[in-house]
């Protein structure tokens, strides 16, 4: 049988869980570009920060502190996929082919274009524009400093704009896909 504080703590986390968990779905979704992956991304994140919660409770920013284990999360994912897929090219003895300069159609999917940059610069310009999360808030989530995280918004907005051209990249300013 439960204690008051365990049950006051699950509680807690169970308001957390229905106030967060579709925001850390879509976060997962945009970083990894996985949708079907961006549930269990989330319910994994929710469990660990479940195993937590004391820490993560006492957190001045609690969905911050969230955000980041979604996006570390997505990271290793990220890097998994990307050592799995050097290990079947080796297996088959195919080499990746790399496109230093694709000639991108002006209908490109936003997503196909934001996977196309490297991790840190997609999630701060996910987290900047489509969550509309401030520069510190950005920062907080993703463990960097706030210089850091203009700098990678600039340059990950300036390569948007290079593939999908003023218009589209705008509109992905503007909280909008």
């Amino acid at each position: 049988m439960g204690t008051a504080v365990d049950d006051a703590a699950a509680a807690e986390f169970h308001d957390f869980f229905e106030r967060h968990y579709a925001e850390l779905a879509r976060l997962a979704h945009m970083l990894t570009g996985e949708k079907d992956a961006a549930d269990d991304l989330a319910a994994d994140a929710l469990v660990a920060l479940w195993h937590r919660w004391d820490r993560v409770r006492a957190a001045d920013h609690p969905a911050a502190y969230a955000r980041g284990v979604v996006a570390n999360m997505a990271r290793s994912r990220i890097r998994s996929a990307v050592r799995e897929r050097r290990r079947v090219a080796l297996f088959w003895g195919q080499r990746a082919e790399g496109v230093d300069d694709p000639d991108v159609p002006a209908v490109v999917d936003v997503q196909e274009a934001l996977r196309t940059l490297p991790f840190r610069k997609r999630a701060c310009v996910v987290l900047r524009h489509a969550f509309d999360l401030s520069e510190k808030d950005t920062a907080l989530t993703l463990g960097i400093s706030v210089g850091t995280v203009k700098s990678q918004t600039s340059k990950g907005m300036a390569e948007l704009q290079r593939l999908l051209g003023d218009r589209a990249a705008s509109q992905l300013v503007g909280g909008r896909q």
